[in-house]
């Protein structure tokens, strides 16, 4: 059987790895594995479990583009691009009206505007701490004894938020503690922790203008708990990826057809 040929956009960050395929059709097929500790591993891993699934080979993939922290370890990309243009890039393919993406990873969280073409005119970005990211809700949970996939059912049951005064995440742990402790209701402290995180967002796009369309991707957007409170702040519903965690290596990969129709 003939398969037409096919591009790669591989995401490498800190918690997790994301390789999606795409045709001049569309998604062909993606994959998601733990980076751990070899970055590498991770990327080829995770090539070789999406080209699995799409029952293709490397040898029919054209162009390789790789981003994320993560991204000059991958050889055999032809091209490494920052996440914040494949973000954009990414989310501007799923939702063409977005005008600015809210990414909250593992490691750090950004927000960026873009133009009508999906190019990015400006952007903010939180890695300096936990702060305000996956790893934050990750200790939080564990601090709690939640899993955390369970944290945003949690969330949106409760009838209020407990202020969460810190946001260092080892100060934060230990105020968690202390409010459970005080007896206070697990819900209503993980909605406060909802609520302390997306505070923090909003204020980074202080210096920005924002616009709608906003679409939110990365790892937390799967959690509905945030999503419902950024879109109170933001006063306007967010466009949700079926799969947000992917929309970095969905850019990549867009930016490797782009590569692929470029070529002589």
């Amino acid at each position: 059987m003939q398969h037409n040929k096919i591009d790669a956009g591989i995401d490498v960050g800190s918690l997790s790895a994301e390789a999606v395929l795409l045709s001049d059709g569309g998604i062909v097929a993606y994959a998601i594995r733990r980076t751990g500790a070899n970055p590498l591993r991770a990327a080829e891993s995770c090539l070789q479990e999406a080209l699995d699934k799409a029952e293709r080979s490397r040898s029919d993939v054209r162009h390789i583009v790789a981003t994320g922290y993560g991204r000059l370890r991958v050889p055999f990309a032809h091209r490494e691009v920052t996440e914040i243009t494949c973000h954009a890039r990414g989310a501007h393919y799923l939702f063409p009206k977005t005008r600015t993406v809210v990414d909250i990873g593992g490691q750090d969280s950004k927000v960026i505007t873009l133009n009508s073409r999906g190019e990015v005119t400006d952007f903010v970005m939180n890695d300096r701490c936990a702060a305000g990211t996956g790893r934050f809700l990750e200790v939080m949970a564990d601090a709690l004894e939640t899993e955390l996939s369970q944290l945003g059912d949690l969330s949106v049951e409760a009838k209020r938020g407990v202020s969460i005064s810190s946001m260092c995440t080892v100060f934060a742990e230990s105020e968690v503690i202390s409010l459970i402790a005080d007896g206070l209701e697990k819900k209503d402290i993980i909605r406060g922790v909802h609520e302390s995180i997306a505070r923090r967002i909003f204020r980074m796009t202080k210096r920005l203008r924002i616009r709608r369309e906003i679409t939110f991707t990365g790892g937390v957007a799967k959690n509905k708990g945030m999503v419902a409170v950024l879109e109170r702040l933001f006063k306007t519903k967010l466009n949700i990826p079926q799969e947000p965690q992917v929309v970095g290596a969905l850019g990549a990969a867009l930016l490797a057809r782009e590569m692929t129709r470029q070529a002589p």
